[in-house]
C-alpha cells in the first residue's frame, strides 16, 4: 500500500520572515506609551503627596496658632483635589500596566496574585473596563468637590442637588449590577 505523504509547507521567503520580525517587533512601540504613562503617574503620585503634607503642615500650624487663616473652608477640597490626583495616576498606571501586558508581556509579580488584581487585564475590553471604573470614581470625587463648595441659594438648588445625588446612585447601582452580570458569565 502506498502512504500518502502530507504536501510540504514551503518555507517562508527570506523577505516575508524578515518582514514578520519586523510586524512582531513592533509591538515594542508601546514602551513608547508604557513608560511616560508611568512617569506620569510617578509624578502625579509626589504631586498629590506633596498636598496632602502641605495640608497636614497648614493643619498643625492652624492648631499650634501659627496659622493665619481658617482652614476649615480649605482642608476638605485641597484633599479631595489630592485624591483626584491619585485617582489620575492609577488610572496611568493601570493603562501603563495593561498595555505592557496585552503587547510585550505577563508581568510574572501580578501573575502570581490574585487574577483580579487591576494589573491583570486579559483582553482591551477589561483594560477599558477598569480604566472606566477609575475615571467614574475621578468624576465622582470631582462632583463631590463641587458640591463642598455649593453655596444655596433657592430652594430648587437643593432640590437639583437631591436629584443629581440620586443620579450619581442611580448610575453606580447599575454598574455594580453590569459588573457583577459580567462576572457571572
Amino acid at each position: 500500500m502506498h502512504e500518502e505523504k502530507e504536501p510540504e509547507k514551503p518555507l517562508p521567503s527570506n523577505l516575508e520572515s524578515r518582514f514578520e520580525f519586523i510586524l512582531w517587533s513592533s509591538r515594542l512601540l508601546v514602551m513608547l506609551a508604557v513608560v511616560p504613562s508611568l512617569l506620569g503617574a510617578a509624578v502625579l503620585f509626589l504631586i498629590g503627596t506633596a498636598d496632602v503634607l502641605g495640608i497636614v503642615a497648614d493643619t498643625i500650624a492652624y492648631y499650634l496658632g501659627f496659622g493665619t487663616g481658617d482652614i476649615h473652608d480649605t482642608v476638605i477640597p485641597e484633599i479631595i483635589i489630592a485624591v483626584d490626583i491619585y485617582l489620575i495616576a492609577i488610572v496611568l498606571l493601570i493603562f501603563g500596566s495593561g498595555i505592557y501586558r496585552l503587547f510585550i508581556s505577563p508581568i510574572d509579580q501580578s501573575e502570581n496574585r490574585t487574577p483580579s488584581h487591576p494589573f491583570n487585564v486579559g483582553s482591551f475590553d477589561q483594560l477599558k473596563d477598569k480604566i472606566a471604573r477609575v475615571v467614574i470614581l475621578a468624576v465622582i470625587i470631582e462632583f463631590f468637590r463641587a458640591v463642598v463648595d455649593i453655596k444655596f441659594q433657592t430652594p430648587l438648588d437643593a432640590i437639583y442637588l437631591a436629584v443629581s445625588v440620586l443620579a450619581l446612585a442611580g448610575g453606580l447601582y447599575l454598574m455594580s449590577h453590569a459588573h457583577s452580570k459580567n462576572s457571572d458569565d
